[in-house]
C-alpha cells in the first residue's frame, strides 16, 4: 500500500520547487529559432524601412502639386515618376498617388485625389526605429517574429538553452517495438510519447536504453542521467516487489511524494537526486499520459522559461461522467459541436482511448462525478 497519497497539487509544487529556469543561454541562426525562447532582448540595428518608400503602386508626385484635384477637376502635372510597391521614393517627391487616381494621356498625368504629403508612402522607420525594442526576452519566437528579425537584419539570437530530460523506460517485460511480443511481453511505447511531448513543450529527451527490474541497474543509470536538467523513469513505479523506482529515489536522495490522488496516474513518485529533480511515470501509458499533462508539462515548460499555455474549449457532456471521491479524475472525451462526449474515464491501459479523444477533463476530487448537460472545460490534447 502507498503510505501517503499527496493532492495533485501538492506534489506538483514540490516539482515545480525543484525547476528553476535555466540560465544556460546559447546563440543560434535565426532560421533554427521557431520555437525558441529569447534569453535577452532583441534591439534593432537599423530603422525599418531604411529609406522612404512606396507603400502601392503608382506615380510618385509632389504633394502640393496636387492640391485641389477631384474627380470633376483634375490636375494635370508632367512630372512624376513611375513607381512601384516597395520602390525607394524618388528624390524631391513626397507622395504616391494610386493608379486609380490617376490617368496618363500622353506625357501628361492627371490626378483625381488631392494629396497630402507622404500620402501611400512608408517612411523611414515608420516599421521600427534603429534601437527599438524589437523583441522581449522570454519572448517565444515565432515565424513572422523571424521575419521582422530578418528584416531589421538581425541574422541570430540569444536564445535559452533547451532544458535536457533524461528518459528511463523500466520494465522486464519490455521489447523493442520492432519485435513481436511473446506472451507477457509488450513493446515499449511510452518513451515515444513521453519524449514527443518533452520536445514539444520545449525540451531535448535524452533516451536510455531499457532498463530491466533491477535496482542496481536503474540505480547506475539515474547516476548516468545526474547532469540532466529532469529525470523520468517510466514503470516500475506502484508498491509491488518489483517496483523498484521510488525506493532507489529514496536511497540515491529525497522521495518527496510516492502515490498521488490522480485516477488513472495514482502510482506516480518525485522526489531529487543531487537537487536534479525526478519523476517516476506509471507503467501504464494512460496513467503516464495524465501524470505528463498534470505535473512534468509544467516542469518543463518552467524550465524552458515557457508559459502554461494549453489550449481549452468550454463544452456540454452529452452523459454523465462518474468519478472517485478523493482523486482528480482524468477523463477522456471526445469533442464535437460544443458536445463533450466521454469516451472513457478508468482503464489506465487503454491507449486506444486517448486517440479517440480530442481533450480531458477533470473531475474535482470533491465531487461524485460530473452530470450529463453539465458545462465543463476541455483541455486540448496538444
Amino acid at each position: 500500500m502507498f503510505r501517503k497519497l499527496s493532492s495533485v497539487d501538492y506534489a506538483l509544487d514540490r516539482l515545480l520547487d525543484l525547476c528553476d529556469p535555466l540560465e544556460e543561454r546559447e546563440k543560434i541562426p535565426i532560421e533554427d529559432a521557431c520555437g525558441r525562447v529569447l534569453a535577452s532582448d532583441a534591439l534593432s540595428p537599423e530603422d525599418l524601412p531604411s529609406f522612404n518608400r512606396a507603400a502601392m503602386d503608382g506615380y510618385a508626385v509632389r504633394s502640393h502639386e496636387t492640391r485641389g484635384a477631384s474627380q470633376i477637376s483634375p490636375v494635370r502635372i508632367t512630372e512624376y515618376v513611375r513607381v512601384r510597391t516597395g520602390a525607394a521614393l524618388p528624390e524631391g517627391f513626397d507622395a504616391v498617388v494610386m493608379l486609380e487616381d490617376s490617368f496618363l494621356r500622353g506625357n501628361v498625368l492627371e490626378i483625381t485625389a488631392e494629396l497630402t504629403p507622404y500620402r501611400n508612402v512608408s517612411r523611414i522607420g515608420e516599421d521600427v526605429r534603429s534601437g527599438d525594442l524589437v523583441l522581449s526576452r522570454e519572448h517565444r519566437l515565432r515565424p513572422p517574429d523571424l521575419a521582422l528579425l530578418g528584416a531589421v537584419g538581425i541574422d541570430s539570437v540569444e536564445v535559452f538553452a533547451r532544458p535536457r530530460v533524461a528518459v528511463i523506460p523500466t520494465g522486464d517485460e519490455l521489447v523493442h517495438r520492432s519485435c513481436v511480443p511473446a506472451p507477457g511481453e509488450a513493446r515499449e511505447i511510452n518513451s515515444i510519447m513521453i519524449c514527443s511531448y518533452v520536445k514539444l513543450w520545449g525540451g531535448e529527451p535524452q533516451l536510455s536504453g531499457v532498463i530491466p527490474d533491477d535496482r542496481d541497474a536503474i540505480k547506475e543509470v539515474v547516476k548516468r542521467c545526474l547532469g540532466s536538467d529532469l529525470i523520468l523513469i517510466s514503470g516500475g513505479t506502484s508498491v509491488g516487489d518489483r517496483d523498484y523506482a521510488p525506493g532507489v529515489l529514496e536511497e540515491m536522495g529525497e522521495l518527496m511524494v510516492h502515490g498521488i490522488r490522480l485516477s488513472p496516474g495514482r502510482p506516480t513518485a518525485l522526489g531529487s537526486v543531487n537537487g536534479t529533480p525526478v519523476v517516476c511515470l506509471p507503467g501504464y501509458p494512460v496513467a503516464a499520459l495524465a501524470s505528463l499533462y498534470l505535473l512534468v508539462r509544467p516542469a518543463v515548460k518552467r524550465l524552458a522559461h515557457l508559459r502554461e499555455d494549453l489550449q481549452r474549449r468550454e463544452a456540454r457532456l452529452s452523459r454523465k461522467i462518474p468519478s472517485r471521491p478523493g482523486y482528480i479524475t482524468f477523463a477522456r472525451v471526445s469533442l464535437k459541436n460544443g458536445i463533450a462526449d466521454p469516451v472513457m474515464v478508468s482503464g489506465a491501459g487503454i491507449l486506444s482511448s486517448v486517440a479517440r479523444a480530442d481533450g480531458f477533463v477533470l473531475v474535482p476530487e470533491d465531487l461524485e462525478g460530473l452530470d450529463e448537460g453539465e458545462r465543463v472545460e476541455v483541455h486540448i490534447f496538444e
